[in-house]
């Protein structure tokens, strides 16, 4: 092999390359903590870039509308409030709408669950009539209560000392929380007021310090994923609101209890790609179980036949 300039930086890239591999490899559990310790110092900016992602998607559509009524740079800031007074209005709909009937439905579990229990005890007892095996068998298992309760006691005594520990560790969680939420809010913020200005300094920096075709590829990818992620999360929004409603009238006309809860229920579930809606059936199932076993094959049957229309 012929030792020229290139091959001399080949061999010295593929020995520093090395270096850091080995360097890496004996000291990964370092790295490994300050990545996760950078990760948690950038945690708050990346929940405000997501933020930011999900607000610019109406924020986006009320500026074109505002358009050709406001121009100049108090329209920015408009759309910006216009788009927060929507998204809280929707959660103060959603919360003022369903929190009553969430009550209800509590209240209504309370009764139902005595009944539902009560069917439980007598189903129990005519098994043990027509089986009276297994009340011998119950009756041969051999329980040292004694025992138990000294080793629920020791429990509860060690425990005890930790109880401070965990409420104090559990405030400072919440603290916590709300710090970061309020950090990521107020970047969130930043970038849809500036998101233009943002836009021309990520793409000089990256022609700054990249070819002009690896940053013209960059700059191609995150506009598509852009594009894509938008236009996904609207469509998901629109399903849920569609999904939701057909529970909500279907239910309704059918009049099955707990219909707008569980509507609610779905819309929200439904945000969540392809697993959401059948997390709403499974509460809903078991919300209708609480009133008859009819009820709930009845929903369940319901739930697979809106399924099929909304998908057509």
């Amino acid at each position: 092999m012929e030792l020229n300039k290139e091959t001399v930086k080949k061999l010295r890239g593929l020995i520093l390359f090395t270096i850091v591999v080995l360097v890496a490899g004996f000291n990964y559990r370092g790295i490994l903590a300050l990545v996760g310790r950078g990760f948690q110092m950038a945690f708050p900016f990346l929940l405000g870039a997501a933020i930011a992602f999900v607000l610019n998607v109406p924020m986006r559509r009320i500026e074109k509308l505002l358009s050709g009524h406001m121009r100049g740079r108090f329209a920015r800031p408009v759309s910006l409030v216009l788009t927060l007074i929507f998204v809280l209005g929707i959660l103060a709909v959603v919360i003022f709408v369903v929190a009553p009937q969430l009550v209800d439905t509590i209240m209504g579990l309370q009764q139902n669950v005595p009944d539902f229990l009560a069917g439980v005890q007598r189903e129990a007892e005519s098994l043990f009539a027509r089986y009276p095996e297994i009340v011998s068998q119950i009756g041969s298992i051999h329980v040292d209560w004694e025992a138990v309760f000294k080793d629920g006691l020791n429990f509860l005594k060690a425990g005890a000392g930790s109880v401070l520990t965990s409420a104090v560790s559990a405030a400072v969680s919440i603290v916590s929380g709300f710090t970061t939420f309020g950090i990521a809010l107020i970047f969130s913020f930043y970038i849809l007021l500036q998101k233009e200005t943002l836009s021309r300094q990520i793409t000089k920096l990256l022609l700054a310090y990249l070819p002009p075709k690896a940053a013209a590829s960059i700059l191609s990818v995150a506009s598509l994923t852009e594009r894509t992620f938008s236009n996904f999360l609207t469509g998901q929004c629109v399903e849920a609101v569609i999904l939701g409603t057909m529970f909500f009238v279907t239910l309704t006309i059918m009049r099955m209890p707990y219909a707008l809860l569980i509507g609610v229920l779905i819309a929200f579930t439904a945000l969540i790609p392809i697993f959401g809606a059948f997390i709403g059936c499974a509460v809903g199932i078991f919300l209708m179980l609480m009133v008859s076993p009819v009820s709930a094959i009845t929903f369940t049957i319901t739930f697979l036949i809106l399924q099929q229309i909304e998908a057509i």
